[in-house]
């Protein structure tokens, strides 16, 4: 099976170009490939899965993937899927931004030994002559073709209109793959369903350039069953980087993944082989509940690595019960399948002074202490709404005291909604 075949069964692809020739190429090829990342964070998250998903079933079946960070096409700004003009970036900001995003992508991608690579097209943009690309690439551009892309058309028709600055992204990210196809005989561009009018600009431009063919591959837009954007929560996005969304809060999203999402997300945000995928299929009720711990095991340890996955399976053993899974259900996972210590660490924690807890803390402040409201004002919503617990009781007034009578074996767990906690270790 070659990595298109593996790619299609596991669900990656939307759209392909010259599909009979691009399954050819690939199965008698070591090809190289390449997708765009946009710097415009210093984290990637949930959403950015997929294409990283890709890249690293590019590289088992022995091709050499390209992580390429937009420094360059991240100053201009991508008009696709967005109703109004992004705010610009310094250079500054978007070196910054790169540097970490090639450190959360390292967890997914082998990049010793150019097995990999990644790159900033700030690099050869920023060299540009702008004369002498109007002259030799622009000419290659029909802007009443342009126009009849999606990303360029919905943004034409909005109230805010298409900035000439972003107009120009299209032609940028065609140079790219023109310059990787130089420069590393690069010849598949993969990326995001919006991406498509973009990629295909890029064959466009290299068959008329250098008389080469190459392709190009779009991903679906991953949705949960509830038509809910992957990635999202009520608290925001869910980032690769620890310090925005810590391991155990990472593992908890996947925890919570809907029923119907299950064995499509062990599909798409793991490696586990398809038959043993396919198995679980029935599943229900506890069962199912076991495939998602293995699901959030196995997309934590990507992320995080083994000892992070197995720290957060810990503490959510601690919080809700532990789960001991049957050594037959999705064998290949490594999730830990024998009893647990009560290890609770990977649960957010901070020691506070018990001779604090005399005279009692207000409920409303010790939630802001904790840094489970982003201010005293959201931590009194917060309780007046009822969303806010001590040792599993409700905490009925925002001023509410937490005193000694709370401390229980020297700590008090306080918990937000049903599934962020925050551990109190009373000390000296």
């Amino acid at each position: 099976m070659n990595v298109l075949d593996t790619l299609r069964e596991r669900g990656y692809i939307e759209k392909t170009t010259h599909d009979q020739e691009l399954g050819d190429y690939l199965a008698t090829s070591e090809i190289t490939c390449y997708i765009g990342f946009d710097p415009t964070a210093s984290s990637l998250h949930v959403g950015h899965l997929l294409p990283i998903m890709a890249l690293s079933h590019m590289q088992i079946h022995g091709h050499r993937p390209i992580a390429l960070v937009g420094g360059g096409t991240g100053l201009v700004g991508d008009p696709s899927g967005k109703t109004e003009m992004r705010q610009l970036l310094t250079p500054e900001i978007v070196e910054e931004n790169a540097i970490a995003i090639k450190k959360q992508l390292s967890h997914f991608i082998d990049f010793t030994s150019d097995k990999a690579l990644l790159l900033n097209n700030l690099e050869w943009l920023i060299k540009l002559n702008y004369i002498h690309f109007l002259r030799d690439i622009g000419k290659c551009f029909s802007v009443n073709r342009m126009i009849k892309a999606e990303s360029y058309r919905s943004r034409l028709e909005s109230e805010e209109g298409l900035s000439f600055i972003e107009f120009n992204y299209m032609i940028l990210q065609a140079y790219d793959f023109l310059f990787l196809n130089d420069q590393y005989d690069c010849k598949l561009q993969m990326g995001g369903n919006d991406q498509w009018g973009n990629i295909v600009a890029g064959i466009d431009l290299v068959r008329k350039i250098r008389q080469d063919n190459v392709f190009g591959i779009t991903f679906p837009l991953i949705t949960t069953s509830s038509g809910a954007k992957m990635g999202k929560t009520a608290g925001g996005a869910v980032w690769l980087d620890p310090l925005r969304t810590s391991p155990y809060d990472y593992y908890q999203y996947w925890i919570n993944t809907e029923d119907r999402d299950v064995m499509r997300f062990l599909a798409l945000f793991t490696f586990l082989p398809m038959k043993e995928i396919r198995a679980i299929k029935d599943l229900s009720g506890i069962e199912l509940n076991m495939a998602k711990s293995v699901l959030a095991f196995e997309a934590t340890l990507l992320a995080h690595g083994e000892m992070e996955a197995a720290k957060a399976y810990e503490a959510a053993a601690s919080m809700f019960g532990e789960r001991i899974i049957p050594d037959d259900l999705l064998p290949s996972s490594t999730i830990p399948r024998k009893p647990l210590s009560a290890e609770k660490s990977s649960v957010p924690t901070s020691q506070i002074n018990g001779d604090l807890f005399k005279e009692g803390i207000p409920a409303f402040k010790l939630f802001h202490m904790a840094e489970l409201a982003c201010s005293r004002g959201a931590a009194r919503r917060l309780i007046e709404q009822g969303g806010a617990y001590a040792n599993g009781k409700r905490i009925e007034k925002y001023d509410q005291l937490i005193a000694d009578k709370d401390i229980q074996n020297r700590e008090i767990l306080l918990r937000v909604g049903k599934k962020r906690f925050h551990r109190i270790k009373i000390v000296s």
